[in-house]
Parts: C-alpha cells; sequence; structure tokens
C-alpha cells in the first residue's frame, strides 16, 4: 500500500466514532494530576448508628464517596468498611462485589454462613470469607456487630467481577480471639528495639502464603500500645483505616493534626502522612488495623520509614 492510500484510509478513521472518544493529556509533568485526596476522617455519626440499641439490622458503611469522587461507595480509594448490625435472632444477608471479605467481631456471638462454609464467633474473633458470593450473618442470644472490610472500591474503579465461586484465592479462615491474645503474651515481652513499628498481630492464611495479607491487596492486624507508651512517627504508601477497640486517652498526630480516638470508631490516616499514636489513658491501647499495603508489598513500594 503506497503512502497515499495510507492518507486515504487514516482520514477515516481519525474521523471515527472511535477516534472521538479519545483524549490527549499533554503537560510539563505527567505526574502532576491527581484525584481528590484522601481525607483524615472519623465515622462518629456511623458509630453512633451502629451502637444505638434501636437501631435495626442492616449495613452502615463508611462512605467517603462524597469526598474522594467516586460514583461507587469507598471509605478509601480501594477500601470500604461496614458496621453489621444484627439484633438477636436475625440474619443479615449481605453479597459483596470484592475478591474477599474481613470481619472483626466486635461484641455479641453468631455464625456466618457463606457457600458451604460456617464460621462460629465471639467477641474478638476476626475471620474472612472468598468474595463473590452470599453470606449470612446470625445473632444468637444477644445483639451482634461485626466490622466488615471489603476491597470493593478496586473492584469497581476497573468494573472488575468478584471470582467465581471455588476460583478465590482467599479461603474461609478464623482467627479466634484466645488464640489472638495468646499470640499477643509473647508479643508483649518482646523488647522494643529502633526498628520495632509496634506491638501487633497480623492476619494472614496459608492460601496466600508467601505474603502475609488476609485478602490479595488488604492486610490487617490488631495494634496495642501500653498505657504511657508512644509509637513513633512513621509514615507508608498504604492508607490505613484504624477502628479503636480501646481508644480511652488515645490520640494520633496526623500530619500535624491531633485526632482524638473514640472507642468504636474508626478513622482515616491517608498515605504518606507522617503520623505517630499516644496512648494517654489507664487502659492499654487496642486498635484494629485495615491497609491497602498489600498493594505495596506486591508491587514492591510500601515505602515505610521513620522519618
Amino acid at each position: 500500500m503506497n503512502d497515499a492510500a495510507v492518507a486515504a484510509r487514516l482520514q477515516p478513521e481519525a474521523e471515527s466514532r472511535y477516534a472521538r472518544r479519545a483524549r490527549y493529556h499533554i503537560a510539563e509533568n505527567g505526574f502532576a494530576f491527581q484525584f481528590p485526596p484522601v481525607p483524615i476522617r472519623q465515622f462518629l455519626r456511623e458509630r453512633d448508628i451502629a451502637f444505638d440499641r434501636q437501631t435495626p439490622t442492616r449495613s452502615i458503611a463508611l462512605d467517603s464517596a462524597d469526598v474522594l469522587g467516586t460514583d461507587y461507595p469507598a471509605t478509601t480509594p480501594t477500601i470500604l468498611c461496614r458496621y453489621l448490625k444484627i439484633r438477636a435472632g436475625e440474619t443479615l444477608r449481605t453479597h459483596y462485589v470484592a475478591s474477599g471479605e474481613i470481619f472483626y467481631v466486635m461484641s455479641g456471638s453468631g455464625e456466618s454462613r457463606n457457600a458451604d462454609d460456617v464460621i462460629s464467633w465471639v467477641a474478638g474473633d476476626v475471620f474472612c470469607f472468598p468474595g463473590g458470593g452470599e453470606s449470612a450473618h446470625h445473632a444468637i442470644g444477644q445483639d451482634g456487630l461485626l466490622f466488615c472490610v471489603t476491597n470493593e472500591p478496586l473492584l469497581a474503579f476497573e468494573r472488575l467481577r468478584a471470582p467465581a465461586p471455588g476460583s478465590a484465592r482467599v479461603e474461609t479462615t478464623h482467627w479466634p480471639a484466645s488464640v489472638i491474645d495468646g499470640h499477643f503474651e509473647s508479643v508483649w515481652r518482646r523488647p522494643m528495639t529502633a526498628d520495632t513499628t509496634g506491638y501487633s498481630v497480623q492476619f494472614t492464611s496459608h492460601a496466600l502464603a508467601p505474603s502475609i495479607n488476609t485478602i490479595p491487596s488488604v492486610n490487617c492486624s490488631i495494634n496495642t500500645l501500653a498505657s504511657g507508651a508512644d509509637q513513633r512517627p512513621h509514615r507508608h504508601n498504604g492508607v490505613a483505616v484504624t477502628l479503636a477497640i480501646q481508644g480511652e486517652g488515645v490520640h494520633s498526630i496526623i500530619d500535624g493534626q491531633r485526632v482524638d480516638w473514640s472507642t468504636g470508631a474508626a478513622q482515616i490516616t491517608p498515605a504518606t502522612l507522617m503520623h505517630s499514636h499516644y496512648a494517654r489513658g489507664d487502659k492499654r491501647m487496642r486498635s484494629f488495623v485495615i491497609q491497602d499495603e498489600g498493594l505495596h508489598f506486591y508491587t514492591r513500594t510500601p515505602g515505610f520509614s521513620f522519618d
């Protein structure tokens, strides 16, 4: 094909409906663009609804879509958290477009079912299910409150589907509170060194080895801090959502801003910001921490530093 023929063919293509969809971004600094920033935010109203004894069985999303500018619910760009309030004797059914779903039991006891898997839970337990299927959560004896974590926004961003039944990387896994507490006995005996990031127990599984994440893109842990102690300033490339299990007398400094904890409430620490935590109450701080650091572990960009 000669040059004239090529030019004749290209002209209609340049005017086609496909070409009209195209955008071109030309800038001196291609990294100058950014989406709306992740906020330093506490979800006190959502906590109060979840803790209200009159609240019926329902899901309460911690949604920052109004700030992030997304057309789907999102606590952070990759994570969506919810309180699941389940009245005694009742069942809440959920179905999430996610690669996995993680639960921390804040109060009560009951059981959760996903396909053929059944987890019997009590306060302090952590468990996870593969994403994409229906889960049924039933409270036994008294009201139950679960804190639920998924990576729905990550899939929604690329309009992806959840894994098909039986094909998920995530397997149903249970970390009982009694076993978690047993691990903390050894954690607390470990001496503080220059490399110590904190006193925590992370939740992972054999299915994800050698990764230490809870689901591929998200890592979860319970962090603690003795009364009167500080967690030294640090930063990392993963965003963090921190649920204050015991937050009386505890505060954080995030990018120079003081954030006083409120037991039962969650707060966002945006990625890369310098932050530190201070326990000034008479009880040991305890928190359930969710990070999308799993993405950064995989891309080899965790970015952790003390400066």
